[in-house]
């Protein structure tokens, strides 16, 4: 169990170093909403800063039996779970306020992987990107808790 935890807490710090790729990504286009490339950019990356959360979180999942299911709805199911605190297994890994701002990243990405023609509005893609640039500000410390978690579990699996 011990080299599960080490793995999984280097997929995280993997995926981490991803969403700081992302978020740098994301600064380069943020300014271009008025274009349709810079729109088609931002959208494009704001999916794939969901998408690296979600790859935690289904870790994350998966390292403290969680089960998945391919039922309808399994992604709000998932990140749901991230607010829970369950004693004895794992504490949250996210806040309220992370959750609130990922949901609305969540929300996006549905609608752009489903439309085959989207028309990227540019205020509604404002407003995703102001949640992704709020989740910037609080994620780190999150997730630096739920490391030190594992941190902890790795120390206390080696005495």
């Amino acid at each position: 169990m011990n080299a599960e935890i080490r793995v999984l807490k280097a997929e995280i710090e993997a995926d981490l170093e991803a969403i700081g790729e992302i978020y740098a990504a994301l600064d380069r286009y943020s300014s271009q909403l008025d274009t349709e490339a810079g729109r088609i950019a931002v959208a494009y990356y704001l999916h794939n800063l969901y998408n690296a959360f979600e790859n935690i979180f289904r870790r994350v999942a998966r390292a403290f039996g969680n089960t998945l299911s391919d039922e309808p709805g399994w992604h709000i199911g998932l990140l749901q779970r991230m607010r829970l605190d369950i004693p004895g297994v794992r504490p949250r890994l996210i806040s309220p306020a992370t959750y609130d701002c990922l949901d609305e990243l969540r929300r996006f990405r549905h609608i752009f992987r489903s439309a085959y023609r989207l028309e990227l509005d540019a205020d509604r893609l404002a407003l995703v990107l102001r949640k992704a640039q709020a989740l910037r500000e609080i994620y780190r410390a999150e997730l630096g808790d739920f490391l030190a978690f594992l941190d902890g579990l790795i120390a206390e699996r080696s005495l």
